[in-house]
């Protein structure tokens, strides 16, 4: 994608146009006074998305009707900026020329973002890819600097990056592979990779991901990235954690066939937090940063784990597995007691880790959970809200641990049917000792229907949010 300053806006352009509020329409020199009388009208009744087509110029104009909850308005804004390039790309044009009549910068970014991550698809293998590729390449914006463009345009990239991760399949994205993306994202982008192989993890006596390991064929790997700013804000490091199993069957508690058909996304967390450091690490931000991805495919391979194993994590814990489908936890518990060698802190992991948080919150928001301060946790939220990645908080009392309590090990990796999602967090909170959050994205990493500017499939959720975040700490 091409995206330029424009300096000199081209009425003869294809024009989206962003309108704040009503004057905004008469004093554009883009339309015609009769272009103006028929929007206006529209407006009047309700209408937010005008669109205004001749043989060879489209101009859409948005006029979004929320105009006092900030993010609210911004998200509206998105939405509309998504179905402007849905109706480019559906008549094949290759250009357009965003003119913004809003005061405040934000809000032009969002629809150019909006525009970018609308714009993405994952045609790989396609037969005739050039005739499914979008012809929109060229983006001209009025009102953004060169520098806000470079980042919402390295924002949304990152973003994209991650959905393609998700949406590659097992065959093509296995441990070995996600561990060598995320060293060639660092090689490309300077953040330090470390890619820890099986050899190594056995000697770290890293038992969670082992366990879940037995049954593949493909070995797992263990990829420390970090980044690290001159001028980093946070004296400690701040690390991300995220969910990298590349390919989920269940393992010997095997998932109903129909149950596998997404099961290449349950590295969704992984794919968040690479995505994520590659935006901040991108733009620079003045943070420090280490992103951890313990990663396998779980599989009911000759050796595999089996209900009814103790295994020995990394910290030493023991832990009766009742379930081999509740393998997410066991490698991000390693994870999550590895990061303690770096005095975090915070620390923040995402995981498509149970289908109860679905149940609980649907594919609109992110469960979220765990034993962060307050100002840390509102914080979170509140860059949930900017993105639109939204946070539902879910009780987290000290009565839930009971239920993991296991009879003859230290834990056991299930709590029975009732309030699934918070027991999988109460496990992971066992083997963290640091201010800490449980991100659970199964709802929303991956989707069965295209929602405005979030895909089919891979979401690439999670990016955005962690960048915001960070961007915004103090």
């Amino acid at each position: 994608m091409n995206i330029t300053i424009n300096t000199n806006p081209n009425e003869k352009s294809n024009l989206i146009i962003l309108v704040s509020k009503k004057e905004d329409i008469s004093n554009c020199q883009f339309l015609s006074n009769d272009e103006k009388a028929f929007v206006n009208k529209q407006i009047e009744d309700k209408e937010e998305l005008i669109q205004l087509s001749t043989f060879n110029q489209v101009k859409i104009i948005l006029a979004p009707k929320e105009k006092d909850l900030g993010y609210m308005t911004i998200e509206s804004l998105r939405k509309l900026s998504s179905n402007a390039t849905d109706c480019l790309n559906k008549k094949k044009q290759d250009t357009v020329e965003v003119i913004s009549f809003f005061a405040d910068s934000e809000y032009t970014k969002a629809a150019l973002e909006s525009i970018l991550l609308s714009n993405y698809q994952f045609i790989k293998y396609f037969k005739d890819k050039d005739k499914k590729q979008n012809k929109l390449a060229n983006i001209k914006v009025y009102g953004l600097t060169s520098e806000e463009i470079i980042e919402v345009e390295n924002i949304a990239e990152a973003t994209n990056i991650a959905r393609t991760m998700v949406n590659e399949p097992v065959s093509a994205l296995d441990a070995e592979d996600i561990a060598q993306q995320a060293k060639e994202l660092g090689d490309k982008y300077g953040f330090k990779v470390d890619v820890f192989n099986k050899q190594k993890i056995e000697s770290l006596k890293m038992g969670g991901l082992l366990a879940v390991n037995k049954g593949s064929f493909t070995p797992p790997t263990f990829t420390v990235m970090e980044y690290k700013s001159e001028n980093s804000v946070n004296k400690k490091p701040i690390v991300f954690v995220g969910k990298g199993i590349v390919y989920d069957t269940g393992g010997l508690s095997l998932k109903p066939s129909t149950a596998m058909d997404t099961m290449k996304s349950d590295m969704g967390g992984a794919a968040a937090v690479i995505g994520a450091i590659t935006a901040i690490a991108k733009n620079k931000l003045p943070v420090h940063v280490v992103a951890l991805v313990p990663a396998t495919d779980n599989r009911p391979g000759n050796e595999a784990y089996a209900p009814g194993d103790v295994v020995e994590m990394y910290d030493g814990t023991t832990v009766e597995v009742l379930n081999t489908d509740a393998e997410g936890r066991m490698v991000l518990a390693d994870a999550l007691s590895y990061a303690k060698k770096y005095d975090p802190e915070f620390v923040v992991d995402l995981a498509t880790l149970t289908g109860a948080a679905l149940v609980a919150v649907g594919p609109l928001a992110i469960a979220s959970m765990g034993t962060a301060k307050e100002g840390v946790y509102n914080a979170m939220i509140e860059a949930g809200n900017d993105t639109y990645e939204r946070l539902a908080a879910l009780p987290f009392w000290e009565e839930y641990a009971e239920l993991i309590k296991s009879d003859i090990a230290d834990l056991k990796n299930i709590g029975g049917r009732d309030a699934g999602s918070i027991t999988a967090g109460k496990f992971l909170e066992h083997f963290t000792d640091y201010p800490w959050l449980h991100l659970d994205i199964a709802g929303p990493a991956f989707l069965d229907a295209k929602s405005s500017y979030r895909p089919k499939g891979g979401t690439g959720v999670g990016v955005r949010l962690l960048y915001n975040f960070m961007k915004n700490l103090k």
